[in-house]
């Protein structure tokens, strides 16, 4: 039987591996097609296997899964990774449009879904390394 600990981890609430794996399809999904995402899917290469791959095992620590990207890839250092692009408040609101559809879509549970894009936010809002336009 499986123990109600197990079950606390905001990973299990949003559905665990699946539910990451969708996740990050949808949004990278979101990302290919929207207009409004056109400057940020620039951004990134055009073959985002890897980068998909990185974000489900980033997302999947993160959130309390397994540990699947500190081992690979070390500490995330974020922002570090992020600095050789412009990212300013149009590029983390677009990211962040990208995300919320794509949570809207995969996750059930309200409260973990609000929880998780309250963390994006702010980790998008950290990210930035641009001044703010006037």
């Amino acid at each position: 039987m499986e123990n109600a600990a197990q079950k606390d981890t905001l990973f299990d609430r949003l559905g665990g591996s699946a539910a990451i794996d969708r996740l990050v399809d949808l949004f990278y999904d979101r990302m290919d097609t929207l207009d409004e995402a056109k400057g940020i899917r620039a951004l990134h290469p055009a073959d985002l296997g890897r980068t998909r791959t990185d974000l489900k095992r980033y997302l999947t620590e993160w959130t309390g899964g397994p540990r699947l990207y500190t081992p690979e890839k070390g500490h995330p250092r974020m922002r570090q990774r992020h600095m050789h692009v412009a990212i300013g408040e149009g590029e983390r609101d677009a990211w962040l449009m990208c995300m919320r559809g794509a949570l809207e879509e995969v996750v059930s549970d309200a409260q973990a879904r609000a929880v998780l894009y309250e963390n994006m936010a702010k980790l998008a809002d950290w990210m930035r390394n641009q001044p703010e336009k006037p």
